[in-house]
């Protein structure tokens, strides 16, 4: 049954909430910024830092959030209100919303970039060149309004299908589709030559190189990497029913993360050497990987434009087909988060609400279509600051206000032989102490280095 009124639905499956919440955490950070960061922080050591910061700061953060949102039952700010007395609560909620937002007005003309090189290995194929010329611009505001366009409208035309038959539905299929793109698609960078370097840079690692700005940087990567601090996952979690093992969810999550992630990379860093290996340039004068973005918009279509014919057109347009299908799984779960706060606080339909929350983050959006400079100053605003601001205000109040024993009887609804001393000691450590000063210290060493 469609949610076309104000109820609010529920997840039909624990495999379709996994793959939902998954989906969200799953963007274009994880196919082409973790990628970067292992090829900027030492490779394999990068990795394996990262994975332990998912563990200890993502997978305890994740169910914080969950836990307050089946509790509560309500969006960001619903929630926060209820649990929480006086003017200050809600605004914690309110901050996740906003970061959602604004991540996804200039998060909308990436995703379009995406969808624009579908088209431009496509043209170049057929040899249209002034079409793929045009497509590839990632400066043409027109072009880019025009794609961000057609991804809101298919962000909002499965949102307004509601939790069930829209958001995890969707997922159920996208998902699966796109580790299935990923695993084609190593096994036959494998096949070329410079691709075994690459593999070894990836899965070695050099200890040496583990230092203090490596931890930082996969630190921050893990939490961002794993949609933390901007409501979404409380909002998924406010879909969840009583039965569901909140712990359980919550690390099969965090391993859909990581793994995605390390397909990613292991697809990825083999084909940076490949390109290499094939005379493109993917580093500057110092030595240094250009940044994430030209490494994905540039040097990788000229990879699959060196290859020839079509196999080339079929490599490059799955990988940009995959890239779409990553950004379109984080855009649903961004949309969500205001479009639900409208709805539980505001009482208005799902469809109305969907379409007038898209209405207003795509006018954003189009504004940054045509200064895409703004992208740079917003990710800093409400990404690298705001998430982390987000995780350690909504951490601070589950620990001292919310209080974890009661965090931890929701918990406890749905994992019955939870062992109740063991998971409050090491659990109540994590998320009163341990995660706060993690978080802390990455959201202060960003600052500082945004004013030295």
């Amino acid at each position: 049954m469609s949610e076309t009124k104000t109820e609010r639905g529920n997840w039909n499956s624990k495999l379709g909430f996994v793959l939902a919440a998954a989906g969200s955490a799953v963007g274009l950070g994880n196919i082409w910024g973790f990628p970067t960061q292992v090829a900027d922080n030492g490779g394999a050591s990068f990795i394996l830092i990262y994975v332990i910061c998912c563990l200890i700061v993502g997978l305890p953060v994740m169910i914080a959030e969950f836990a307050i949102g089946r509790h509560t039952r309500r969006n960001p700010v619903g929630a926060f209100k209820k649990l929480g007395n006086g003017w200050f609560p809600p605004l914690i909620g309110l901050w996740g919303v906003m970061c959602g937002v604004m991540i996804l007005s200039f998060y909308l003309v990436i995703a379009g970039w995406t969808v624009g090189y579908i088209f431009e290995e496509i043209f170049y194929y057929l040899g249209i060149v002034a079409a793929s010329e045009w497509v590839s611009d990632l400066e043409n505001g027109i072009k880019n309004a025009f794609f961000a366009i057609l991804f809101m409208i298919a962000t909002v035309g499965i949102i307004t299908g509601g939790v069930s038959n829209g958001i995890e539905r969707a997922t159920k299929t996208l998902m699966p589709i796109l580790i299935l793109v990923l695993i084609i698609m190593i096994g036959y960078v494998f096949t070329l030559q410079g691709s075994m370097e690459g593999l070894r840079m990836y899965l070695l690692p050099d200890l040496t190189a583990i230092n203090t700005d490596l931890v930082f940087s996969a630190l921050g990567q893990a939490f961002f990497s794993l949609s933390l601090g901007m409501g979404a996952l409380l909002t998924y979690g406010s879909y969840l029913k009583k039965n569901q093992n909140i712990v359980e969810s919550a690390t099969y999550v965090t391993i859909a993360d990581m793994g995605i992630a390390f397909l990613a990379g292991l697809l990825i860093i083999p084909a940076m050497f490949v390109a290499q290996h094939a005379g493109i340039t993917i580093m500057d004068e110092d030595g240094n990987l250009f940044a994430s973005t030209t490494l994905v918009f540039d040097v990788l279509p000229n990879l699959f434009k060196s290859m020839g014919g079509f196999f080339g057109l079929i490599f490059g347009s799955s990988f940009f087909i995959l890239l779409s299908m990553a950004a379109l799984t984080s855009t649903i779960s961004l949309l969500e988060v205001p479009v639900s706060y409208i709805i539980d606080e505001h009482k208005i339909a799902r469809k109305k609400a969907a379409m007038i929350v898209g209405g207003l983050v795509l006018a954003i959006s189009l504004i940054i279509s045509f200064n895409i400079g703004l992208i740079d100053l917003l990710a800093t605003i409400f990404n690298n600051v705001g998430l982390p601001l987000g995780g350690l205000m909504l951490s601070l109040f589950l620990a001292w206000f919310w209080k974890t024993e009661n965090a931890i009887e929701e918990i406890r609804s749905g994992y019955e032989n939870l062992d109740h001393g063991y998971f409050q000691n090491v659990w109540t450590l994590f998320i009163k102490y341990i995660c706060p000063v993690l978080i802390a210290l990455v959201l202060i060493t960003t600052l500082y280095n945004l004013v030295s």
